[in-house]
Formats: C-alpha cells, structure tokens, sequence
C-alpha cells in the first residue's frame, strides 16, 4: 500500500506571482526524485475548469456572494475527487496553485461570508484533509494589481482596493494561526523571490525527512 502523498499549496492575492512560483517549485520537487501532480483552483478537472469560467467571466448579471461560494465548492469537490484525493493515495505529492485558504480570503474576506459558513462546507467538503504546507506569498496590493494587465483583468481582479485589501488581511491572520503556513516575500526581483521559495521548500523537505 502507497503512503499517502503530501499537499502542497501555494496561496496569494493578484500579481503574487503564484504560477511562475508553481513551475519553480514543481522543478525543485522533481530534481529530488519526487512525483508530483500540479494542479489549480478553481479548476484542474474538464468539469471544474468550466466552472471556473462561469466564476471569472465579466457579466452585467451580479452574482451573489453564496452563489459564488457555492460554485467554489462545487469546483473542489469534482477536483479533490478526480485528481487530488487519488493522486495523495496513489503516493504522489500534489502541488495546488490555491485550496480553500483561497476560499476564506477571497469570499470570507473579500465578501464577507462568515468563516462559519464557509467551514460547513470546508467540513462537508474535505473534512479529512488539509494542505500539509501552504505558502503564502504575501504582496502589497498596489504593486500586484499593477502586475496584472487592465485589458486582461477578469471579474476579481477588476475588484476594488478595498476588496483586496480585505483578501490580505484575511490571509495574513490564518497564516498567523495555522502552522502549516510559510510567508514568503513576494516583492523584489523575480530572482530574490525564487530564492526565497526554494528556502522554503528545501527547509519543508528536511523537516518531512525527520
């Protein structure tokens, strides 16, 4: 019987740099032997990334907060059956580009759907998994928002400040709770981040070695 993988996933707001970050750290787990499945939220299976269309698409109909929660969810669960869960089973670590810290951020903190809510789901969800490590790569707003393109802007990253600013703020008060949580500096050069995200692989996996 395979060990159980682990769950890597990498968190921040717009401009963070979370995709580039992704291949770095797919390439470092990969050059140490490792297999590792790397995938994205919302998305990662046919049926999910559809929904993560609906999510991102500009519209004039407003979407509601809950209908936005929900469609999240429904994103997860399709994905956490059909690629997460089996490749953790299969003995594969999984590399996720956002989870459902993502959730708490965007729609806790940017909306303002009460965490309880958003737990009920969580426990309904993936009661019996949790990332075993999750990088935030933490970025102040005014230097993400102009990383990312006007023209190209889907629905949340057309939010406003105040929006992200909320995210932010959700994000740094769960890393400062759960232990899983690494902080990274996301400012700087692309190299002097790089740098910083291979420290903090490279000290995870000596700690999984003990």
């Amino acid at each position: 019987m395979a060990t159980r993988g682990r769950f890597i996933t990498l968190e921040g707001s717009e401009g963070a740099g979370k995709s580039t970050h992704s291949r770095l750290i797919e390439r470092l787990l990969r050059e140490r032997g490792i297999d590792v499945a790397c995938t994205r939220e919302p998305g990662g299976t046919t049926l999910a990334e559809d929904l993560r269309a609906v999510l991102l698409a500009r519209r004039d109909e407003p979407v509601s907060a809950l209908a936005e929660l929900l469609i999240v969810f429904a994103a997860r669960a399709q994905h956490l059956d059909q690629v997460i869960r089996p490749a953790l089973a299969a003995g594969r670590w999984v590399l996720c580009d956002r989870f459902t810290d993502a959730t708490y951020a965007y729609q806790g903190g940017g909306r303002g759907i009460p965490e309880s809510d958003i737990a009920l789901l969580e426990r309904l969800v993936h009661p019996d998994l949790q990332p075993d490590l999750t990088l935030y790569l933490d970025l102040p707003i005014d230097v993400g928002l102009a990383r990312v393109a006007a023209a190209r802007r889907d629905r949340f990253e057309s939010e406003t400040r105040a929006f992200f600013e909320r995210i932010r703020a959700a994000y740094v008060a769960r890393s400062a709770r759960l232990p899983r949580f690494t902080t990274i500096d996301a400012r700087g050069s692309l190299a002097e981040v790089e740098a910083r995200v291979e420290k903090a692989i490279v000290e995870y996996l000596e700690r999984a070695k003990a």
